[in-house]
């Protein structure tokens, strides 16, 4: 898959012309340790975000986002700064095909 390969679709239901799309993002620097999961969870939330975050063995942190265009764009803006404690290097984001996932739930490790 290219990383920059483009998703977007209508979410069935919604009458108000929202389109959904999903953003994978690889977030690297000191993003372990520092409840950066948790932190994520709850912007996305707040955001009205489905996904999940998850730790990386390399010591990076992945997520998965899916929302509206505007929602999913403000919680890639935070996590290029993170909680408190964490220290961003950078943040890799390419797009995938929407699965209609509900809820945002932090995955293992």
């Amino acid at each position: 898959m290219s990383w920059w390969t483009s998703s977007t679709t209508r979410t069935p239901g919604v009458t108000d012309g929202a389109t959904r799309v999903r953003r994978l993002a690889c977030v690297r620097g000191r993003v372990q340790g520092v409840w950066f999961r948790g932190s994520t969870q709850q912007e996305a939330q707040r955001l009205d975000i489905a996904g999940w975050v998850r730790n990386r063995p390399d010591g990076s942190v992945e997520a998965a986002l899916e929302g509206s265009r505007e929602a999913v764009e403000a919680l890639l803006a935070w996590l290029r700064v993170g909680p408190r404690l964490a220290e961003v290097d950078s943040v890799e984001v390419r797009e995938e095909p929407v699965q209609d996932e509900r809820g945002f739930r932090v995955r293992g490790g």
